[in-house]
Protein backbone atom coordinates (compact mmCIF):
# COMPACT_ATOMS: atom_id res chain seq x y z
CA UNK A 1 0.00 0.00 0.00
CA UNK A 2 1.52 3.41 -0.46
CA UNK A 3 2.52 5.85 2.05
CA UNK A 4 -0.30 8.61 1.36
CA UNK A 5 -3.19 5.72 1.38
CA UNK A 6 -1.87 4.47 4.32
CA UNK A 7 -1.62 7.87 6.04
CA UNK A 8 -4.75 8.81 5.05
CA UNK A 9 -6.71 5.87 5.83
CA UNK A 10 -4.82 6.11 9.74
CA UNK A 11 -5.73 9.65 9.79
CA UNK A 12 -9.25 8.48 9.22
CA UNK A 13 -9.50 6.17 11.55
CA UNK A 14 -8.22 8.80 14.04
CA UNK A 15 -10.62 11.08 13.08
CA UNK A 16 -13.32 8.42 13.54
CA UNK A 17 -12.09 8.01 17.04
CA UNK A 18 -11.91 11.60 18.20
CA UNK A 19 -15.13 11.97 16.61
CA UNK A 20 -16.92 8.97 18.92
CA UNK A 21 -15.15 10.26 21.85
CA UNK A 22 -16.52 13.94 21.62
CA UNK A 23 -19.67 12.36 20.30
CA UNK A 24 -19.73 10.62 23.51
CA UNK A 25 -18.95 13.81 25.54
CA UNK A 26 -21.53 15.61 24.59
CA UNK A 27 -24.34 12.90 24.87
CA UNK A 28 -22.57 12.37 28.72
CA UNK A 29 -22.46 15.94 29.77
CA UNK A 30 -26.02 16.49 28.65
CA UNK A 31 -24.78 19.41 26.35
CA UNK A 32 -27.96 21.51 25.19
CA UNK A 33 -30.17 18.59 26.89
CA UNK A 34 -28.95 16.25 23.53
CA UNK A 35 -29.24 13.09 25.91
CA UNK A 36 -32.86 13.55 26.66
CA UNK A 37 -33.59 14.77 23.10
CA UNK A 38 -31.77 11.51 21.50
CA UNK A 39 -33.02 8.78 24.06
CA UNK A 40 -36.92 9.98 24.14
CA UNK A 41 -37.26 10.08 20.45
CA UNK A 42 -37.86 7.33 18.51
CA UNK A 43 -34.90 8.48 15.91
CA UNK A 44 -32.58 9.66 18.00
CA UNK A 45 -30.09 6.54 16.81
CA UNK A 46 -30.16 8.95 13.34
CA UNK A 47 -29.51 11.77 15.13
CA UNK A 48 -26.45 9.88 17.24
CA UNK A 49 -24.99 8.18 13.37
CA UNK A 50 -25.31 11.93 11.95
CA UNK A 51 -23.17 13.23 14.61
CA UNK A 52 -20.81 10.81 14.40
CA UNK A 53 -20.71 10.59 10.45
CA UNK A 54 -20.35 14.29 10.32
CA UNK A 55 -17.83 15.18 13.29
CA UNK A 56 -15.90 12.05 11.37
CA UNK A 57 -15.69 14.15 8.83
CA UNK A 58 -14.42 17.23 10.06
CA UNK A 59 -11.70 15.56 12.64
CA UNK A 60 -10.31 13.14 9.94
CA UNK A 61 -9.87 16.08 7.62
CA UNK A 62 -8.31 18.19 9.95
CA UNK A 63 -6.32 15.19 11.10
CA UNK A 64 -4.97 14.85 7.41
CA UNK A 65 -4.37 18.64 7.34
CA UNK A 66 -1.94 18.73 9.91
CA UNK A 67 -0.30 15.31 9.00
CA UNK A 68 0.61 16.48 5.65
CA UNK A 69 1.70 20.30 6.63
CA UNK A 70 3.93 18.58 9.25
CA UNK A 71 5.76 16.49 6.20
CA UNK A 72 7.19 19.68 4.82
CA UNK A 73 10.75 20.24 5.33
CA UNK A 74 11.87 22.55 7.84
CA UNK A 75 13.19 25.95 5.85
CA UNK A 76 15.76 26.46 8.32
CA UNK A 77 17.84 29.63 7.82
CA UNK A 78 17.46 30.23 4.41
CA UNK A 79 14.37 32.60 4.53
CA UNK A 80 14.92 36.41 4.64
CA UNK A 81 13.92 38.89 6.20
CA UNK A 82 12.00 40.85 4.01
CA UNK A 83 13.63 43.96 5.34
CA UNK A 84 14.39 46.65 2.21
CA UNK A 85 17.51 46.28 0.19
CA UNK A 86 19.45 49.83 0.36
CA UNK A 87 21.55 50.49 -2.66
CA UNK A 88 23.83 53.47 -3.07
CA UNK A 89 22.93 53.51 -6.74
CA UNK A 90 20.72 56.33 -7.69
CA UNK A 91 18.42 55.05 -10.20
CA UNK A 92 17.15 56.76 -13.51
CA UNK A 93 14.41 57.55 -13.89
CA UNK A 94 13.13 59.20 -17.29
CA UNK A 95 10.14 61.99 -17.00
CA UNK A 96 8.02 63.53 -19.84
CA UNK A 97 6.41 66.42 -19.39
CA UNK A 98 2.93 67.68 -21.21
CA UNK A 99 2.76 70.87 -23.07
Amino acid sequence: MPRLVRLYLINIALGLALSVVFVGLLLWLNVANLWHLVSTSPMGWVAVAMLLAFNALVFSGVQFAIAVMRMATPEGGAGGTRAPVATQHPAKVTVTARK
